[in-house]
């Protein structure tokens, strides 16, 4: 079928799970028009000439450094990307806007400090913001003439945001709020302009504020010394009768949480793209290395070893971009539903991130997991070079760990991604119980050993549902079985999260190479195939882990053992040779001395 004959049916968040999507309706990297195109090189261009050659300097914190290169990204437009033409930015959809943080997101602390700047120091502001505080604001945060910060986390409230101990008074005068407490792990914070903090009001109603630099009773404390991000400015805020002038409220009084929450599903997406724009850059270094390394009189690339290796960082680089840009185009058309829908910009973008809350919520978590494997085994690769800071690979290592413990740590996102589709159930949002109901009934009837369908990617689109029905199952059971417990039972929640997060990226995988061969045929192909079809190969054996660790945590005696077996039937896949497949793989790689795509 084409793409002209296929009509389009955008699913709801969470929806993929109980309903088939088509590759026609899927937006995939190959489908970046020119000026998304030229928007991603010039970011590249940007690090390659910028960054990078200064990137020892910016780690030594040079002064004012890292303010000169924020201001050199707002010349070129790349503060600006997504915010509208009125505040002096560009205006561009949310593809583009993601691809910017993938573009820059293998310039190592820089890529952190622009992140934080135009996430979580600008967007509070722009979407929540009175007009004239988005007239004062956003303007300077878009050239980068002001910097933005975001103060959110304290000593004692991490995860738990909710649990802030700073506290927010009006002044006898009624002209300030006077804010006392502290932040912590404050991004940007040693030399931002423009901070986001929140405090609660009369010590109960969690709300925000925009804080300036050299208000009276703020002050700071020294950088923070880290394991990694060591160019990131990293430090705590103090609040002593801090006087912030009543104007500077940013939303609703009590309202703190829908701040802090909404900003928050864009940021964990943003996270993913810059991971993954980290996992290309450093999986290329590691080709490039193993291309010029030898031992035993040959380049270490001939063997079969570090081929494996690099595979693999391929293999899980190009997965997560599928399910990142299909993901981003759902929120993208979303939003631009909304504004259809007479909402204005602020609320279209929010009301479709929150949409695709779960999808974000589990692109955070793969995105920064894979950044680790790739430059884990990059440093693997590089033996005992990779453990010296003469090589750039060591800085890769120590600067990824930090992406699974902010914006959520991936523990809270696994439950989150299980929590929200329970939720979006219980509200009737999301027609999960009649698809769990279907396959325990499926589970009861005799197997179809009927014909096998001969239809391109037939197997591999049953090998996804069945996969679907392994997690309907688990969790169906699971909620049957614990009700309001299975709240308490986190060990089982992230069995189930992590068979979610293996299917949506398999089938986004599956989506995009039926497309890509729908267009270019399965010959021009062979290297998204390859990758697809390991990757599907592999899952199957983890979802299966997965599924039975939760399974036997609260099942027992025969509905344990029908479970069990149901399982094995649903993970099930034919057998496959990876070992070729991911020869081929890395043949490729090392012939073009760079991750290719």
């Amino acid at each position: 079928m084409s793409a002209s004959t296929e009509t389009k049916n955008s699913l709801k968040g969470g929806e993929w799970l109980i309903k088939e999507s088509s590759p026609f309706d899927t937006f995939i990297p190959s489908d970046y028009n020119e000026e998304q195109q030229m928007v991603k090189d010039m970011c590249a261009s940007f690090l390659d000439t910028e960054v990078l050659p200064v990137i020892e300097r910016i780690d030594k914190m040079e002064p004012g450094l890292m303010p000169s290169l924020m201001v050199k990204a707002g010349e070129q437009g790349l503060l600006g990307v997504s915010i509208p033409e009125e505040f002096g930015g560009l205006g561009k959809d949310f593809i583009t806007s993601t691809l910017v943080n993938e573009g820059l997101g293998g310039g190592f602390s820089f890529s952190v400090a622009v992140a934080a700047h135009t996430g979580i120091g600008t967007l509070p502001i722009l979407y929540f913001g009175t007009e004239a505080q988005k007239q004062k604001y956003i303007p300077k945060l878009t050239s980068g003439e002001w910097k933005g910060s975001y103060g959110l986390t304290e000593p004692n409230s991490g995860s738990d945001a909710l649990g802030a101990k700073t506290t927010a008074k009006l002044s006898a005068d009624g002209k300030y709020y006077l804010l006392n407490g502290q932040k912590c792990w404050i991004t940007n914070g040693g030399f931002a302009d423009v901070y986001t903090v929140f405090a609660k009001i009369d010590g109960d109603k969690f709300s925000a504020f925009i804080v300036e630099r050299g208000y009276e009773g703020f002050t700071q404390g020294p950088e923070e010394h880290k394991m990694g991000i060591k160019g990131s400015s990293t430090v705590q805020l103090y609040f002593q009768d801090c006087k912030v002038p009543v104007e500077n409220l940013l939303g609703e009084i009590g309202k703190g949480h829908i701040i802090a929450f909404n900003i928050l599903n864009i940021g964990r997406l943003k996270l993913c793209a810059a991971a993954m724009g980290g996992a290309k850059r450093a999986a290329t270094i590691s080709i490039q290395y193993a291309n010029t390394r030898e031992q035993f009189k040959t380049a270490i690339a001939n063997f079969g070893a570090i081929k494996n290796k690099l595979a693999q960082m391929a293999i899980k680089i190009w997965v997560c971009e599928s399910a990142l840009y299909r993901t981003a185009k759902w929120i993208d058309d979303k939003e631009m539903e909304l504004i259809a829908a007479g909402k204005p910009f602020n609320e279209a973008l929010l009301g479709a991130a929150e949409e695709y809350a779960i999808e974000c919520a589990m692109l955070k978590v793969f995105g920064s997991e894979i950044l680790d494997y790739v430059v884990d085994e990059g440093v693997q690769v590089h033996g005992g070079n990779g453990f010296s800071d003469e090589y750039i690979i060591s800085k890769g290592y120590r600067d990824s760990r930090i992406n699974r413990i902010y914006e959520g740590t991936n523990e809270i996102n696994r439950l989150l991604t299980v929590d929200m589709v329970l939720k979006r159930t219980m509200k009737g949002r999301l027609d999960i119980m009649n698809a769990a109901m279907n396959v325990s009934k499926e589970l009861m009837s005799i197997p179809d050993f009927g014909s096998s369908d001969d239809a391109p990617f037939a197997k591999e689109k049953k090998v996804i549902a069945n996969f679907k029905k392994a997690i309907l199952m688990t969790a169906g059971a699971a909620v049957q079985k614990l009700m309001m417990k299975v709240e308490s039972e986190q060990e089982i929640l992230m069995n189930i999260a992590d068979m979610a997060i293996e299917t949506f990226n398999a089938e986004s995988a599956l989506l995009r190479v039926m497309k890509m061969t729908d267009q270019h045929g399965e010959t021009a192909c062979q290297f998204e195939l390859d990758i697809t079809r390991t990757y599907i190969y592999d899952v199957a054996d983890s979802i299966n882990k997965a599924g039975k660790d939760a399974i036997n945590a609260f099942a027992d005696g025969d509905e344990q053992r029908m479970m069990l077996l149901g399982l094995k039937r649903f993970t099930k896949a034919d057998s496959f040779n990876s070992k070729e497949a991911k020869r081929r793989i890395a043949a490729r790689l090392i012939s073009d001395n760079k991750y290719p795509l």
